[in-house]
C-alpha cells in the first residue's frame, strides 16, 4: 500500500498533509475529536474541530476555553491537502467517524462506535475507506451483548418486585446515563427519574437537542425523608456509590449499566446486584460484521483488545495491524 495520510505519534494519530491530530492525548495546535469522552476530548488544544453537539459538549465539562479556537465540522472540509469529512458513530450524543482522503488511501477513524440502535443520538452510518481504524473495547468472542430493552425490562422487574426499595443505577455521565432513561422511557416507564446532580447539565444539553428524557427530578433528600425515594429509579456516576451519597437510600438494588456487566467478576467488585448489560460500543459479532461489510484494504486496531480480532482477520486473509495507541480508557467517567 502507498504512503497513507496517518501515522502515529507520541500524541497519537497524526495527519502531515493537514498537520492535524485525531483524538490526540496531550495538547497539540490542531485536533479533530471524535466525541466528548474524556479519553478522546480533552481540554488546552489550539484549535479544535468536532460536531456542534461535541464542542458543546467540551465546553459544558472543560469550560468555554477550552480550547483555542473552535470550529464546527459542516459537510466535507478541506485541511491542508486532505478533505476530512464527519459520519455518525452512533456511540453518545456528537459522536463522529472521522474520514480523511488525500492522494494516497482514504482513512475512516471510528473513535468510539456502536451499531445497536441508541434513541440518544444519531445511528451508526457505514462509510467506505481503504483503512479502516476501529476500537476493540469489546473484541472478544465471549462479548456478544444481549437486546438493551431486555436488560431494561430486568430493572423495571425488579423494580416492582421490590416496591419498597431504591434502585441506584450507576450510568457514565455523558451518553451512558441519557441512554439508560431514554430506554426506560421506550419501555413505558413515565415516572419522575431522579438523577444525581453530577448528571444535570448533561441531560439538560439532552433535553435542549430534543432528546425526550421525560421528568427527571434531584436525587436529593435535602426536603425530604429517606424513605420518600422507595421504589423509585436513581440514576448517578458509578463514583457516587463509593461516597456517603448513595447511603441516603432505603436499603437499595445497586445497579450498573455497562457491557463489562457480563463480566462477573467486575459485577462483584463494584458490589452490583443488579448488573445491566447495555453497551455503547461494538460487540464481537459486530465489529467482525462491520469489517466485513466494509472490506478494506487493511483494518488497523486500536484502544482495546487488539489480538483477538487482528487473529480473526488473519483467519480471513485480511490485511490488519494494532496502533497500540495508550490513554484510552474501557469506558471513562
Amino acid at each position: 500500500m502507498t504512503a497513507t495520510p496517518l501515522i502515529t505519534r507520541p500524541e497519537g494519530l497524526y495527519c502531515p498533509a493537514g498537520d492535524f491530530y485525531i483524538d490526540p492525548m496531550r495538547p497539540v495546535a490542531r485536533a479533530l475529536i471524535t466525541h466528548g469522552h474524556a479519553d478522546h476530548a480533552r481540554a488546552g488544544h489550539g484549535a479544535v474541530l468536532a460536531t456542534a453537539q461535541t464542542l458543546d459538549i467540551m465546553a459544558l465539562r472543560y469550560g468555554e476555553g477550552f480550547a483555542g479556537a473552535r470550529q464546527v465540522a459542516e459537510g466535507p472540509l478541506r485541511i491542508g491537502d486532505v478533505t476530512v469529512g464527519f459520519h455518525p458513530a452512533g456511540h453518545v450524543l456528537g459522536s463522529a467517524q472521522i474520514k480523511v482522503a488525500g492522494a494516497g488511501p482514504s482513512v475512516v477513524v471510528t473513535g468510539d462506535y456502536a451499531r445497536t440502535t441508541n434513541p440518544a443520538c444519531a445511528p451508526w452510518e457505514p462509510v467506505a475507506c481503504d483503512i479502516f481504524v476501529t476500537e476493540a473495547t469489546f473484541a472478544l468472542p465471549v462479548f456478544r451483548h444481549p437486546d438493551p430493552a431486555q436488560e431494561i425490562g430486568k430493572l423495571l422487574a425488579s423494580v416492582a418486585a421490590f416496591p419498597e426499595r431504591a434502585h441506584l443505577v450507576g450510568a457514565y455521565a455523558l451518553g451512558k446515563a441519557q441512554r439508560v432513561i431514554m430506554l426506560l422511557r421506550q419501555a413505558g416507564y413515565d415516572a419522575p427519574i431522579y438523577i444525581h446532580g453530577a448528571l444535570q447539565k448533561l441531560c439538560d444539553y439532552h433535553l435542549s437537542q430534543g432528546v425526550a428524557l421525560g421528568d427527571l427530578r434531584p436525587a436529593t433528600v435535602a426536603r425530604g425523608k429517606k424513605g420518600d425515594f422507595a421504589g423509585a429509579i436513581v440514576i448517578a456516576p458509578p463514583s457516587a456509590f463509593a461516597a456517603t451519597w448513595a447511603q441516603r437510600f432505603p436499603d437499595p438494588v445497586i445497579c450498573f449499566a455497562s457491557g463489562w456487566m457480563m463480566v462477573r467478576a467486575r459485577a462483584r467488585q463494584r458490589g452490583v446486584e443488579l448488573p445491566l448489560v447495555i453497551s455503547d460500543h461494538v460487540d464481537w459479532p459486530e465489529l467482525t460484521t462491520t469489517i466485513t461489510e466494509l472490506n478494506p484494504d487493511e483494518t488497523w486496531v486500536t484502544h482495546g483488545r487488539e489480538d483477538a480480532i487482528l487473529r480473526w482477520c488473519a483467519l480471513q486473509g485480511l490485511a490488519a495491524k494494532p496502533l497500540r495507541l495508550i490513554g484510552f480508557e474501557d469506558e471513562p467517567e
